[in-house]
């Protein structure tokens, strides 16, 4: 068994990196990595997984990261449990801000950029493609053809609700047409 030692991980010291223009970067991953990494995420595998990009300065200190995660992931079916195939590009964006900090109190407002955060002394481009990558994951894979079926559960002696009776305007109709059919017996 694989253990997060095995987990894929590429450490940039930012003070190491020139701040005149961009550092490339091209992570690829062994098969160990992407089996730590399936273990990690809990899905059944990672058929491939990559992370390119660049890391710019920004003024006096900020770097942005910009990259691209490409990954083949198999993951349960929502429905079935049989294997799910699923192809992932996504492009990723950070920055990392030497002013940042964490909003603190009980009511706090969300920052307007939601990829800033602080400044870190090294950025492990590893652990930024197994976050990107368990954010970009389908959250309820469905195999071709799979349906979830409806489960209609009372108490005994109560008619199940369905989802046609929680429509609010299909009882309305309903209590139209009774009200038209006894306007009709009474005349």
């Amino acid at each position: 068994m694989t253990g997060p030692t095995d987990l894929p991980s590429k450490i940039l010291r930012l003070a190491d990196l020139t701040n005149r223009h961009a550092t490339t970067f091209d992570l690829k991953t062994t098969s160990p990595e992407r089996t730590a990494v399936a273990e990690h995420l809990k899905i059944i595998g990672v058929k491939k997984l990559t992370f390119t990009g660049e890391i710019t300065p920004q003024g006096r200190g900020d770097w942005q990261l910009n990259g691209v995660l490409g990954a083949t992931v198999v993951q349960e079916c929502v429905a079935t449990l049989a294997p799910v195939t699923t192809r992932i590009d996504e492009g990723i964006r950070r920055v990392y801000a030497r002013d940042f900090t964490y909003p603190d109190g009980a009511e706090a407002e969300m920052p307007q950029d939601d990829a800033v955060e602080p400044l870190p002394q090294t950025l492990d481009l590893g652990q930024v493609m197994v976050e990107a990558l368990s954010l970009g994951l389908p959250p309820f894979p469905r195999a071709e053809g799979a349906e979830l079926g409806q489960v209609l559960a009372a108490e005994e002696g109560i008619a199940p609700m369905t989802d046609d009776d929680a429509k609010p305007f299909a009882g309305l109709g309903a209590l139209r047409d009774k009200l038209i059919k006894e306007g009709d017996n009474d005349g």
